[in-house]
């Protein structure tokens, strides 16, 4: 049930995509606080991290959404 599309003007959208948008805002806030946290000292990989933490909340967004719209 969590994974339906959603009908935006009659265009028909997958709530992947939401989810994703999501993720990346999430993403942007995470790297961003991180990077006034600990100043310009170089973490890791930079794009390995970016895409690590884009991956981890996209799936965290999709798992909290789909356990919230299946509940009764």
């Amino acid at each position: 049930m969590g994974l339906q599309e959603i009908a935006f003007g009659g265009i028909y959208l997958s709530p992947l995509l939401i989810y994703a948008l999501i993720g990346f805002i999430a993403t942007l806030v995470t790297r961003s606080l991180l990077h006034w946290i600990v100043g310009q000292t170089p973490l890791w990989y930079e794009a390995w991290f970016d895409i690590s933490l884009f991956v981890i909340f996209t799936a965290a967004t999709t798992f909290i959404f789909t356990i919230l719209l299946e509940s009764p």
